[in-house]
């Protein structure tokens, strides 16, 4: 047994800021069972910013067992 660590991204935009989180929660959902994943270890995110400080976007890193 192992761990792995996998990164998704998505850019926000203003006003559809919600159904980008949906859809990067589906991405990882959709990863998670199509993998067989049977233990997440850690789940983070964390936003990008732009040379202004606005949120461009997201970033989330899951650990998971192998």
């Amino acid at each position: 047994m192992g761990y792995k660590v996998k990164t998704f991204g998505m850019e926000l935009r203003p006003l559809k800021a919600m159904q980008e989180l949906s859809a990067l929660d589906a991405m990882v959902n959709a990863f998670v069972a199509g993998n067989g994943v049977k233990r997440i270890v850690s789940v983070s995110d964390s936003p990008t910013t732009d040379d202004q400080g606005e949120t461009i976007g997201l970033v989330r890193v899951v650990a998971y067992e192998d």
